[in-house]
């Protein structure tokens, strides 16, 4: 069974929020996020990438940028911008990106059924930023940054949402980028009730993104033996049927020691071939490949089977980027990048047209189903294999600890 529980979240002031909620604090470097947050002392920037506020340069994973954050957290309290609900709730988060809708539940989940595998993970994590993470709670005594779920879909939760969200919700905005935020708080008993049953009812939940946020609670929790709230982390609960992934495609340093037509004379022993396309696609084992200004599209000759080894990522990696590029590990690699499906195939264009790299592949979507699976089978996906669009904003609900 899943344990989830409402709890008293850090909110921002309503009519604050679209200045205080931003970004997670990965999806953009230091440079990216001193510019959104220029002349904005309310972004939680300033919380979750603290660095910002310090000299450029300056160590990331330093003790004084912890300090920092803390300072401009307690802030952000003191000045009334965040504020602490009163009593203990369970919240509804929905998301509106184009013509994508997604309502997810915002509850505290439990960090003993993420160490007992009754939340269950599909990639490996890095001691590195599960560290950076341990220390930004710790400093904060907060999590700030939610845990994206995802459980299989139950029709007495999708009737409960659509009732409530019809509703006005108490916040409400639309960010710089034209996705809509909005909130919605529940405190009646029946709600609470009927909630906490429905996910004790579900054998499992999944981790879709925030893999580090919570390998980092599960710590903080066995480090404090469970005190205070350390036993449950913030997470942010959606219904297998309306979560949304895009591609998460990969740009190349160099063509190791190959020319382009040796390139693609190697390439159409796997693929066949045809020039042209835009580099867009949503079928299974169709890729597009940018090469000297150009795109191709690629179909596996011999399409994957199931499982891990079947991804499209996968097989890229597996029939691809090992032998004929020589990138045997992509977490390490310096000659690779991800560049995530958001940022379009342009993105991927300019990086090639720049010279900063020579080739892109664009590919197609894992999709949920696949994710799940390879989770219950306790398999672990190649790097960088999903990339979830809208992202959930932080500082929208922090978890006090």
């Amino acid at each position: 069974m899943a344990n989830i529980r409402p709890f008293a979240a850090l909110r921002p002031k309503p009519e604050l929020a679209a200045r205080v909620c931003e970004l997670p604090y990965d999806v953009m470097s230091s440079e990216e996020a001193r510019e959104v947050a220029a002349g904005n002392p309310l972004s939680f920037l300033h919380v979750s990438k603290p660095e910002i506020d310090l000299p450029p340069g300056t160590d990331t994973y330093s003790p004084a940028v912890y300090a920092k954050g803390l300072e401009n957290f307690r802030r952000l309290i003191n000045e009334g911008a965040l504020r602490q609900d009163s009593a203990p709730a369970f919240y509804l988060y929905r998301q509106i990106m184009g013509s994508h809708s997604q309502v997810g539940l915002v509850a505290a989940a439990s960090c003993d059924d993420y160490l007992n595998g009754i939340i269950r993970k599909h990639e490996f994590t890095r001691p590195d930023k599960e560290d950076d993470r341990v220390r930004h709670i710790e400093t904060l005594n907060a999590q700030t940054g939610p845990v994206f779920l995802v459980y299989k879909a139950r029709e007495v939760m999708d009737a409960l949402v659509r009732t409530r969200t019809a509703a006005a919700p108490e916040i409400d905005f639309v960010a710089k980028d034209g996705v809509r935020h909005s909130a919605w708080v529940l405190t009646d008993a029946a709600d609470l009730s009927l909630i906490g049953n429905t996910f004790a009812s579900l054998p499992c939940l999944y981790i879709a993104d925030g893999h580090h946020r919570s390998a980092a609670a599960g710590r903080v929790f066995q480090s404090r033996n469970g005190t205070g709230h350390s036993g449950w982390f913030l997470s942010v609960i959606f219904p297998d049927s309306q979560v949304q992934i895009l591609a998460y495609n990969r740009v190349l340093k160099d063509l190791n020691g190959m020319t382009p037509s040796s390139l693609l004379e190697k390439l159409g022993e796997i693929f066949t071939i045809t020039p042209g396309g835009n580099g867009q696609t949503r079928t299974k084992n169709l890729l597009g490949l940018y090469l000297t200004g150009q795109w191709n599209t690629l179909q596996f000759r011999a399409p994957g089977g199931s499982g891990i080894g079947g991804l499209d990522v996968s097989l890229l990696q597996d029939r691809v980027l090992s032998p004929l590029f020589g990138i045997h590990d992509p977490r390490t690699s310096k000659r690779i990048n991800f560049v995530g499906g958001i940022r379009g195939t342009a993105e991927l264009e300019r990086l090639v047209d720049s010279g900063e790299y020579v080739c892109a592949f664009s590919m197609n979507p894992t999709s949920i189903q696949d994710l799940m699976d390879i989770a219950d089978q306790g398999g672990i996906m190649p790097p960088k294999s999903t990339w979830f669009e809208p992202k959930l904003r932080d500082a929208m609900f922090s978890h006090m600890l």
